[in-house]
């Protein structure tokens, strides 16, 4: 247990104690009881950015609990399994293989070294779609925790989405010595990947915010966002250059975050120049778009989570 800026938080084992008696328990001689409602140790403003705000760093005073959950979910992805996490790397191998012999062989994209050019779309594509899937179920797949003792709920949403965090770094490690291998040269540029990476990792944490909200008074939004996801992959440019979309339809085609993520990250490793002002700011402008409303949706919910988990 901790204290920061005079509130209480809640270790991982603190947690699991409540959550095991769900009676009403006495820290340093305040009260918490784990009823079916939300319960808080303290009052929450009205104003949506003084709550974004005080959330954020709340968040930070349950830094035991989201380590703990983050190994748990890590370590449950690949339980039982013979390759364990080398089953992440042959996944986006498997279908750079395909994809290329499909357009650099069979329909002669013409591109250059197609297979850097394809995983480096595929890679950000990819901790996009499997971490927003992922923590779409983060809170209907975790009632007890939900239910029997209060904490930060975004904490279940965020440990899902680092979990898939730490994968798409382990990926672009093992990537750099193909880049090598197949002729590509890794340059000083390399060092700024991380930024696009946390950029990313703020829009997915926003989406996934809402998309677990809604998922839990809707379990329609699972079936739709996997449609979503298919028609994203091609509305991305992970096979294909952004040059082939007409310039008239350029500016709606822009509209979508992952296009300028994917561009971002390419321009570091496969084209080796410096993204725009523009192209970054808009990009960094968007995450926090999409993080706003994630954090403003589930702040709606919140308080029923309990009652429809």
């Amino acid at each position: 247990m901790s204290h920061l800026f005079g509130r209480v938080f809640l270790s991982f084992k603190d947690c699991t104690m409540l959550a095991e008696n769900r009676l009403m328990v006495r820290v340093k001689g305040r009260c918490a009881v784990c009823s079916m409602r939300k319960f808080n140790f303290f009052g929450e403003s009205n104003n949506g950015y003084n709550w974004i705000r005080g959330r954020s760093i709340e968040l930070f005073g349950y830094s035991e609990l989201v380590k703990n959950l983050v190994k748990r979910d890590f370590k449950v992805r690949y339980r039982n399994s013979v390759l364990g996490f080398l089953w992440a790397l042959f996944n986006p191998l498997a279908m750079m293989v395909i994809l290329t012999l499909v357009f650099s062989v069979l329909l002669k994209s013409g591109i250059e070294n197609f297979p850097v050019f394809l995983l480096l779309g595929l890679l950000p594509w990819r901790f996009f779609s499997v971490g927003t899937s992922s923590a779409l179920w983060s809170i209907v797949g975790n009632p007890g925790l939900v239910t029997k003792v209060y904490f930060p709920r975004e904490i279940l949403v965020l440990s899902s989405n680092l979990a898939n965090f730490i994968g798409i770094v382990l990926e672009f490690a093992a990537l750099f010595p193909l880049m090598l291998f197949l002729g590509v040269k890794v340059t000083w540029l390399v060092a700024l990947l991380p930024l696009v990476l946390a950029v990313e990792f703020l829009l997915v944490f926003g989406l996934s915010l809402a998309l677990a909200t809604l998922n839990l008074f809707y379990r329609d939004i699972g079936q739709l966002w996997e449609i979503a996801l298919q028609m994203g992959f091609f509305l991305t440019p992970i096979f294909y250059s952004v040059t082939l979309i007409p310039k008239r339809y350029l500016q709606v085609y822009s509209l979508n975050p992952m296009m300028r993520v994917v561009e971002l990250v390419r321009k570091l490793l496969y084209y080796e120049s410096l993204p725009t002002l523009e192209d970054t700011l808009v990009t960094f402008g968007a995450a926090l778009l999409f993080l706003a409303i994630g954090f403003l949706v589930f702040r709606r919910f919140e308080p029923r989570f309990a009652e429809e988990v």
